[in-house]
């Protein structure tokens, strides 16, 4: 299996002239060659790459650079263009390949080599060829056997430097079980974030202090002379005013994601579609916020991970049908209790969509319905998690 292990770098004075250096270079060397895309006909990805030794010729600043770290930028230019066309084919309405400007550029890729990790002397250090070594913040281990396969570094808005580790295992993901002890309906909402078919209520994270700091840095950006050097020393303070909102966010939702993976042998969800629901007139800053597809895709690749069985299924109606008998009871958002007219069954409105998920998602894998429904024993009692308590004793995101 493959994945994706971030890490922080801590690069001195120097290097971080040289990593800033070679960033710009890759960038330029990007543009250059979409430049060509642009303005020379009958261009390939693979004759663009024989390109480069000839430029080193007349580009004395590209020796400077590894070359197999150059090819990436032209395979990133081409990549780009598939994917571009890839979204013009499905329908969608889309533009050329633009110019990147410096602030644009922020990382580039060391393939099969050029790159080492090592810990000879107590402190771990990337060598990156063409760079040098730089030390590594290594919060977790990498998995025993996994091979190193690329690197990208990158930095981001607050000015700080990151590699990203691109590891294969070689173990597979182990089997998804075919009898089925665990299985749990999850509901996710804005109040309370999530709702499960065990009877828990996950509340929603309080980011209020995170987005008041942020404001606050936004006020006094738009205060200050555009492209001053207090300017952009704001515009680094409001950079890292994003960037805790997000750790605080995503934190949250690695932990979350986790414990619903390693604890159930099959997990159903909503099939949510997210850019629809944001296009609804009001409270689309909440649905933003919730951040509702980041979780999806993170439970999703995390019971792969685990051989979990991972069902999404069509929403529609879940909040609607009775999960006792099926008859369909409009209700507005105001109400949060599900009284059925026809059985009489009660419950909490979301713990009703969770449990129409949960067999939903049976049904969908062909197992059929749990043995214990509401219609043979009453829900559990709701218990309340704060948000607060997931970070704090939740199982670590890995």
């Amino acid at each position: 299996m493959r994945y994706n292990y971030r890490y922080r770098l801590n690069p001195s004075d120097a290097h971080r002239e040289t990593l800033d250096y070679h960033r710009d270079l890759y960038r330029q060397v990007y543009n250059h060659f979409l430049h060509r895309l642009n303005r020379v006909d009958g261009t390939t990805k693979y004759g663009e790459i024989n390109q480069l030794p000839s430029m080193k010729q007349w580009w004395d600043d590209l020796t400077n650079l590894y070359s197999r770290t150059l090819q990436n930028e032209v395979e990133r230019l081409y990549t780009n263009l598939s994917r571009l066309k890839d979204a013009k084919d499905a329908g969608r309405k889309v533009g050329l390949l633009k110019w990147k400007a410096p602030a644009e550029y922020r990382s580039f890729a060391y393939r099969q080599s050029g790159f080492e990790l090592k810990n000879t002397s107590g402190q771990p250090v990337l060598q990156l060829s063409k760079i040098g070594e730089i030390p590594v913040r290594m919060h977790r281990d990498i998995p025993d056997g996994a091979k190193l396969k690329q690197v990208t570094v990158k930095k981001v808005p607050t000015g700080e430097w990151f590699a990203v580790f691109g590891i294969e295992t070689p173990d597979d993901p182990p089997e998804k079980p075919d009898e089925l002890t665990d299985v749990v309906g999850i509901d996710v909402g804005i109040l309370k974030y999530a709702h499960d078919t065990d009877g828990t209520a996950v509340e929603s994270l309080d980011l209020s202090v995170e987005c008041e700091r942020l404001e606050r840095a936004q006020r006094d950006l738009s205060r200050k002379q555009h492209g001053s050097e207090n300017y952009r020393t704001q515009q680094r303070v409001v950079a890292r005013r994003h960037a805790e909102l997000k750790q605080k966010r995503q934190d949250f939702l690695h932990k979350l994601s986790n414990y619903y993976a390693n604890e159930y042998d099959l997990v159903a969800v909503e099939d949510l579609n997210i850019a629809g629901r944001m296009q609804f007139d009001s409270n689309s800053r909440n649905r933003a916020a919730a951040a509702w597809g980041t979780f999806l895709r993170m439970l999703e690749y995390k019971c792969e991970r685990q051989g979990t069985h991972f069902v999404a299924v069509d929403p529609r109606n879940s909040t609607k049908e009775c999960a006792s008998c099926g008859v369909k009871t409009n209700k507005p958002l105001w109400v949060r209790e599900h009284s059925c007219p026809s059985c009489g069954f009660e419950a909490d409105r979301d713990a009703n969509a969770a449990w129409n998920i949960l067999a939903r998602g049976l049904d969908q894998i062909g197992t059929g319905c749990p043995e214990s429904t509401p219609a043979e024993t009453a829900l559990p009692t709701d218990t309340v998690v704060s948000a607060k308590g997931v970070i704090e004793t939740g199982s670590p995101a890995l």
